[in-house]
């Protein structure tokens, strides 16, 4: 799994590694959503980390940007998400605002 270098964590995540950690090996039985980068018309998309361990993710893992304790919390990260892209770029491109945030790297640092 990659994960974005300035990974948005919800408030109700105690130990971000932890469950960095528990996603990576598909470890443990968590109650967490995750956002990820879409790869299809969309921008953004909310997953439950059941839904990661298929095995089709395993050979195509997905780029996590965020991490929260439940599906609302993650509503309100990609709300952030819009909020900082708006204000930063002028637009509602998140994709092209969380690669701009990183510089000439890539988007994700795990």
């Amino acid at each position: 799994m990659k994960f974005y270098r300035y990974l948005y964590v919800g408030e109700s995540v105690t130990n971000p590694a932890k469950v960095k950690w528990k996603l990576k090996n598909h470890i443990g039985q968590l109650s967490i959503y995750v956002i990820c980068l879409a790869n299809g018309m969309d921008q953004l998309e909310i997953y439950h980390c059941a839904y990661l361990k298929q095995k089709y993710y395993r050979f195509h893992p997905p780029v996590i940007v965020g991490i929260s304790g439940s599906y609302e919390e993650a509503v309100e990260l990609v709300m952030q998400m819009t909020k900082e892209s708006l204000e930063t770029t002028g637009c509602c491109n998140i994709n092209a605002y969380l690669k701009k945030r990183t510089g000439k790297g890539a988007a994700y640092g795990d």
